[in-house]
């Protein structure tokens, strides 16, 4: 059982977020008996919940038995004892739950069921594209559906896409669906001497590409001493003009040892949210960029699925399907042991 006191005590830092993620004791005060109802349920249910750094804090800090990016939260479900697994992110990720997860229920309560750039493509467009290439080898980055992974043959994460292509046996790829992302990947084999002819899709995650090199001289003019974090799907100006960049695991593992008094994270800010809990006494310049899909999660929709979820929350793969995703996902473990 949590208190609304400890609620307050535990969110009260988090400013960045706008409204939304404000946490005076009044408000405390209505989360906390739908947080209380939440574990009561996991318990009868014998459920786990996993929680995206991006979604709001009140879940992060309030019922999430594992919190983290795709990656490490899809190999938590694997680890977890549990019948049903509730994803609280976007559908793409409760797809690579149950690609590993078989046997296990996947719920995704998120209202707005979406993303920008795991929705910019689909397994027919892939297919096709197979067609108009046949000597490429697919490359899809983790943030895309189960459809599109089955037509690739490896997929990578943000943390591990360059060592991965840059092990490929092949000299031609076609990268999907982060056309930012697979900018950066150019960038890098050239600073790493490594001869790829890469074609891209067109995709971008909305939150990521609204960021620019401009923005990132100004806030530093305005904040001498900042330290300017950014994700991999930025575009490679944005990079290019950062003092780190790394996925969002990465991100937080920096910020551990990081010495600069501010920072500037060019990433949704829900990880900064987590950081201002974690790390109070840190300065965070800059203002929210807000996946809607993320925050689309609440703890009402949780409460929901927990209780009698309805066809659409769970997550469905066909069988041939998801033998195929998960192929795709076998090869980038292989690479990645290499």
């Amino acid at each position: 059982m949590i208190t609304a006191e400890q609620l307050h005590e535990k969110l009260k830092h988090v400013t960045i977020g706008g409204t939304s993620c404000q946490y005076p004791i009044e408000k405390c005060e209505e989360l906390a008996p739908l947080i209380n109802r939440v574990h009561e349920l996991k318990k009868e249910k014998n459920a786990v919940i996993l929680v995206h750094s991006y979604v709001s804090p009140e879940i992060v800090y309030g019922i999430a038995d594992y919190t983290g990016d795709s990656y490490a939260l899809s190999k938590n479900a694997m680890e977890a004892d549990a019948d049903v697994i509730v994803f609280v992110a976007v559908k793409f990720m409760g797809d690579t739950a149950k690609i590993l997860n078989p046997q296990k229920d996947v719920l995704i309560p998120a209202g707005l069921n979406g993303c920008s750039l795991a929705d910019s493509i689909t397994g027919d467009d892939v297919a096709k594209l197979k067609a108009q290439h046949p000597d490429y080898t697919f490359v899809c980055y983790i943030n895309t559906t189960a459809e599109v992974k089955a037509h690739c043959d490896v997929c990578v994460t943000s943390g591990n896409v360059y060592d991965i292509v840059e092990k490929l046996p092949t000299n031609k790829i076609f990268f999907l669906p982060d056309k930012l992302m697979g900018l950066n990947i150019i960038e890098e084999m050239d600073r790493r001497n490594v001869k790829k002819d890469i074609k891209l899709w067109h995709g971008t995650c909305y939150v990521h590409e609204d960021y620019n090199p401009e923005m990132i001289d100004y806030l530093r003019l305005t904040n001498p001493g900042i330290e300017v974090l950014a994700h991999p799907e930025c575009s490679p100006g944005v990079l290019n003009h950062s003092d780190f960049v790394g996925s969002t695991s990465q991100l937080l593992n920096y910020m551990e040892t990081a010495k600069a008094e501010s920072f500037l994270m060019l990433t949704e800010c829900g990880l900064s949210s987590r950081l201002q809990v974690e790390m109070p006494n840190v300065k965070f310049v800059g203002s929210c960029s807000m996946c809607k899909y993320m925050k689309a999660n609440t703890l009402e929709d949780i409460l929901r699925v927990l209780e009698s979820p309805e066809e659409k929350d769970y997550i469905r793969i066909d069988e041939n399907v998801r033998q195929k995703a998960m192929n795709c996902i076998e090869k980038m473990f292989e690479y990645a042991e290499k």
